[in-house]
């Protein structure tokens, strides 16, 4: 059985939770979020702890167990707290705006790229910081990797758009390769 399902997962206050036959909705001080459960996985509210049960002992229940147990606590923490996913421009003359609910992008290409955001994800922009947020850990992550896929990190310069917190690999390039071979 999985160690991770284990846990039960701490209920904070302000946090409403609602079991309605396989579908959990957990809403919050930030909104609300709906998950449908798996077949094989229960739910135990009591005393605001909940405890995930895996009602089967195979293989793909054994392996839901742990994942919902890790869904259900993000989504707690992203009605509480939030989820933030910050990304840097690297590069001369790269820029980045908000504009309605849109990012619009001027990193190098002839036209400017434009990312909209879905509800529930917001789109900030400090000098060459852009900062996503919202509730749902799983569409934050998936935007702010949509943002990094418009121009992601060259291994040369590291010219891009990379994740705060990312190591750009650099390589030596031809001139430093040739100096090598002369050695």
């Amino acid at each position: 059985m999985s160690r991770l399902g284990k846990k039960v997962i701490e209920i904070p206050e302000g946090v409403k939770i609602t079991l309605d036959g396989g579908k959990i909705t957990i809403e919050g001080v930030r909104g609300s979020l709906n998950f449908n459960l798996p077949k094989k996985i229960a739910i135990e509210e009591n005393n605001n702890l909940l405890m995930v049960k895996a009602l089967d002992g195979d293989l793909e229940t054994k392996a839901l167990h742990g994942t919902t147990r890790a869904i259900i606590a993000n989504m707690v923490r992203g009605v509480t707290e939030g989820w933030i996913k910050t990304l840097e421009m690297v590069g001369t003359g790269f820029r980045a705006e908000v504009s309605d609910k849109f990012l619009i992008l001027n990193v190098g290409y002839s036209h400017p790229v434009k990312i909209e955001a879905p509800e529930g994800v917001t789109f900030k922009v400090e000098k060459s910081e852009i900062t996503v947020e919202g509730i749902d850990k799983e569409l934050v992550g998936l935007i702010a990797d949509r943002i990094r896929r418009v121009r992601p990190p060259e291994p040369y310069k590291g010219k891009g758009i990379k994740y705060k917190d990312e190591v750009v690999r650099r390589k030596a390039g031809k001139a430093a390769k040739a100096q090598g071979a002369v050695s």
